[in-house]
């Protein structure tokens, strides 16, 4: 039997998609699938994880953040 599961246990994921579509995949018309993966890559790694504000840190960036709590 599966365990019952909150209804805001997707909040996070569903806030980061809709913010991943609003800032790259709605402005941007990829030519391959290729092109997708490899920016997904870059939007998550290079500006998502490092230096876009967000707002549950303060609107601070990740490493901005870590930088301070060390």
């Amino acid at each position: 039997m599966p365990k019952y599961t909150k209804c805001n246990d997707n909040v996070h994921m569903e806030s980061f998609f809709h913010t991943l579509k609003a800032e790259l995949i709605r402005c941007t018309n990829f030519q391959s699938g290729e092109d997708l993966k490899y920016a997904l890559g870059r939007y998550i790694n290079d500006f998502y994880s490092r230096t876009r504000l967000h707002l549950g840190i303060g609107y601070c960036s990740p490493m901005e953040y870590e930088r301070i709590a060390a």
